[in-house]
This record gives structure tokens, C-alpha cells and sequence, in this order.
């Protein structure tokens, strides 16, 4: 055999036997130590309509795509019954494309669907936007954070002097507070304080609520008037005028605006005796 015919075997008999390197999966790390388990995903809000199906495949109107940050990459994301997998560029074959619909405000899925599960868990761009996915410890916690609130919030109640209960009421309420009496009012603002908690604190702590009580107790009794235009407050002994109020404002927020201003403190001092 000639030199040269036998370089041209030798360097054919290489390329045969040259091993093929496998591409690497590109395996997203959203997938790290995932669990396979029957998962139920429920619409956020409190509609719950009977049906809602959302967008199962990237289209021009519902941009389906995951940036992998590893590959700087973005990767299309569908749901096709036949594949094990949410990525486009890990199923092959012809797909057959499914429908994603929320009955009655849930969806349970199944452990064998994976690919419909981490499309949902992992990777759709409306989680945490229109669902979310159930998670017994997420709830429990969610649960235990509610119990210390409503606790805060019946141990202030309780311990609240009745003026200040008459002013969170009030919000809640409105002008029929001033009928009630003290025993009426305790028990509305405990009440109140169980049933809606977060709210209850949050005007607990804000001054403008007992203000604007203050404002309205005042008015009621004739201390101060409020125009028929329901733009100036003054005096009810002599109609002396003491603010204006603002274009678009409700006038009693104004007026507890009002009584934090160095001349509304003196003024506020004034009516404080007045009410007592």
C-alpha cells in the first residue's frame, strides 16, 4: 500500500472511531431538587369564575419565554400533552398542545403530568399574578400570622379608651356612633377588631382618625360649624371663621389636618375642653 493511500486509511479509520460528544441538556436550575407530588393551583383574588383558561404556548399577544440566565438565553416554554417537558427545545417529536383551564377557580394536576406542573410551577409568567400554587406550610403560616394579628388586635381593643374606640368606629360606622352607648361601643370595637384586624391597627395608629372624631363631635354639638358648602369651619359661639377647606378634600380630614398646625393646636385645645 502506498504511503499516502495509507495515511488516508488511518486518518478515515480515526474519524470512524472518534467518539461523539453527547450535547449537554440544558437543564434549567429552576428544576433543582423539584419534587414530584399532585399539586393544586387556585385564582388569586376573589373572583372565581367558572372557567379560565390561560395562555398554553408562546404567541405575538402572550409572550410564553424563560431567560436562562446560565446560557443567556431565551428559551420558549409550552404545554404539549405528549412531552415530559415545559421547554421547547427539550421536546421532540410532533407535539400535541394542550389546554390550560382553571374550573371553579382551581386546577389540580396530577403527579404523572409533569410537564404541566412545572409549567405552572416554574416557569408560567402569570404565576403569582392572576394563581398561585397551594402549599399546606405556606398557608399554615399565612394562617399563624392571622391568629397574631386578630390577638394584637383584641388586646388593643380591649385596653382602648372609649373615645379613641368612638373614633375607629366612626370611620366604620359613621354618625351613628354618636348614639351608642359606651357598652355598645366596646363591644362593636372588639368586634370590629376580630373581624377585620389589619384595618382595626392600622387606624389605631393614625392620629388623623381621632382627630377627625374630635372635628365631627364638635361639630355635632355646635362647638364649630361647617358651612353648607361644606368649605369653611368656624366658631359655633360667633361665626368666626377658622380654615378654609381645600378644593377635593373631605372637610374633616382637612380640619384634623388643620389642628396639627401650630394655629390649629391652640384651637384643638380649645374644643378639647369644650367636648369634656
Amino acid at each position: 500500500m502506498a504511503k499516502n493511500e495509507k495515511a488516508v486509511v488511518e486518518e478515515t479509520v480515526a474519524m470512524v472511531e472518534k467518539p461523539k460528544v453527547k450535547k449537554e441538556k440544558l437543564v434549567s436550575p429552576l428544576e433543582k431538587g423539584w419534587e414530584i407530588k399532585d399539586r393544586i393551583y387556585y385564582l388569586k383574588g376573589d373572583k372565581t369564575p367558572l372557567t379560565l383558561t390561560i395562555p398554553g404556548k408562546h404567541t405575538k399577544k402572550h409572550a410564553l419565554l424563560y431567560f436562562d440566565a446560565k446560557t443567556g438565553k431565551q428559551r420558549e416554554i409550552r404545554y404539549a400533552t405528549n412531552q415530559s417537558s415545559p421547554l421547547v427545545d427539550e421536546q421532540k417529536g410532533e407535539c400535541t398542545m394542550g389546554h390550560i383551564i382553571f374550573r371553579d377557580g382551581t386546577l389540580r394536576v396530577e403527579r404523572n403530568n409533569q410537564a404541566l406542573q412545572k409549567l405552572l410551577s416554574l416557569y408560567h409568567p402569570l404565576k403569582d399574578r392572576i394563581y398561585a400554587e397551594f402549599s399546606a406550610v405556606t398557608e399554615a403560616k399565612d394562617d399563624l400570622e392571622g391568629l397574631h394579628l386578630e390577638i394584637d388586635a383584641l388586646n388593643a381593643a380591649k385596653t382602648m379608651d372609649i373615645d379613641h374606640a368612638e373614633a375607629i368606629l366612626r370611620v366604620e360606622k359613621g354618625s351613628v356612633v354618636s348614639s351608642m352607648s359606651s357598652k355598645e361601643i366596646k363591644r362593636d370595637i372588639l368586634m370590629f377588631a376580630k373581624n377585620k384586624p389589619q384595618l382595626f391597627i392600622t387606624l389605631a395608629k393614625d392620629d388623623n382618625v381621632q382627630l377627625r372624631n374630635v372635628a365631627i363631635r364638635a361639630s355635632e354639638i355646635g362647638i364649630i360649624k361647617l358651612s353648607q358648602d361644606q368649605r369653611t369651619f368656624t366658631w359655633g359661639s360667633n361665626d368666626r371663621k377658622l380654615m378654609n377647606v381645600p378644593f377635593d378634600e373631605n372637610p374633616y380630614s382637612a380640619f384634623a389636618a388643620f389642628l396639627k398646625t401650630d394655629e390649629g393646636v391652640e384651637i384643638y385645645k380649645s374644643i378639647e375642653k369644650q367636648l369634656k
